[in-house]
């Protein structure tokens, strides 16, 4: 497609700030409210542009979550072009840079869109299903962390003091940590119910929960994370996604790190696998004897196991590509 018009977008809670991008730079730079009135002000300005073509326009904005809602749903309804980007790949892509303010960063978003335009990724909503599933489990996620909050100090601190004021502090917190583990079950119900009534979510559901040491919480995760395996289906990449992909560091002969993965991940999902690989090697099965066979061979402990991360990743792939559920007897066929 031949864009002529780069439209870099800078998000903020109540304002978005407008930047357009030609072969001659910006030519238009306007500040709106973050609201439906404040977007369609900004796409009426733009209309006065010489040689104005909404099917020759990108809109380009860095992912912000809930902030950017109003104006995906809107461009979306007219149909026109989103690039949504990492606010980490737009930053290190424009080299080094001095002073920040909303107006040079809409400015700097619509020339990474213009320099990198040959490399354009079209943002596609994900299904509402998706959407609701997304917003239930970060809610489970909020209510998990209240409740280990009010929880982990008070049975810490069991040993350390009377047994009358021990009782006191539990009676304080116990109708709170009751009234919690009931939002949770709650949660949980909603998702739960959410997956079944939806026949692709379910079908996805069941294969990936077929794999040992794979449960329904990082099933979800994943359903989420790789938006019902359409956006990532590789395993190599959703390993890179899931931050658990290991990377060689070296330069030359005078530097040589270590291999390690990288901090850029999808942290949520990353600890959910990492639980279920603990889960997985008390097992009995192939990867309980993979690990041990590693840790027999010296192997340090965290590499062992984030192989055993990649395996759980390869399989759950495995089984969504393949529609069928896990078969821990399964041989593989040679011609």
């Amino acid at each position: 497609m031949d864009f002529c018009y780069f439209i870099g977008i800078d998000i903020a809670k109540d304002t978005l700030d407008w930047a357009v991008w030609t072969q001659q730079g910006v030519v238009l730079n306007t500040h709106t409210a973050n609201s439906v009135a404040g977007i369609k002000t900004a796409l009426a300005e733009f209309k006065v542009l010489p040689g104005w073509n909404a099917k020759q326009v990108v809109l380009c904005m860095e992912h912000t979550g809930i902030y950017s809602a109003h104006l995906l749903e809107i461009l979306y309804e007219l149909k026109l072009p989103v690039w949504l980007e990492s606010s980490l790949q737009i930053k290190q892509a424009g080299g080094m840079q001095r002073g920040k303010t909303d107006k040079v960063d809409a400015q700097r978003i619509a020339q990474y869109a213009f320099r990198f335009r040959d490399q354009i990724r079209l943002w596609e909503p994900p299904r509402e299903v998706i959407q609701k599933l997304a917003l239930l489990s970060a809610t489970r996620q909020r209510l998990n962390q209240a409740y280990n909050l009010l929880a982990v100090p008070a049975s810490e601190q069991e040993t350390f003091i009377g047994r009358s004021l021990k009782k006191t502090l539990k009676d304080n917190i116990k109708k709170s940590l009751a009234a919690l583990r009931e939002e949770q079950k709650a949660v949980d119900q909603q998702i739960h119910q959410l997956v079944q009534d939806d026949a692709r979510l379910k079908e996805l559901f069941d294969l990936m929960v077929s794999v040992p040491g794979i449960g329904p919480v990082i099933a979800t995760e994943l359903l989420i994370a790789t938006n019902e395996m359409q956006t990532i289906s590789d395993p190599k990449k959703l390993a890179c996604h899931a931050g658990v992909a290991p990377f060689e560091y070296r330069s030359g002969s005078s530097i040589r790190g270590k291999t390690r993965v990288s901090h850029q991940a999808r942290k949520r999902l990353k600890s959910l696998l990492h639980m279920g690989t603990m889960l997985a090697i008390q097992m009995k099965g192939d990867l309980q004897d993979y690990y041990q066979r590693k840790l027999s061979e010296g192997k340090h402990t965290m590499l062992v196991l984030n192989a055993v991360r990649n395996k759980l990743i390869h399989r759950v792939c495995a089984v969504v590509r393949r529609g069928e559920k896990y078969d821990k007897f399964y041989t593989p066929s040679f011609v």
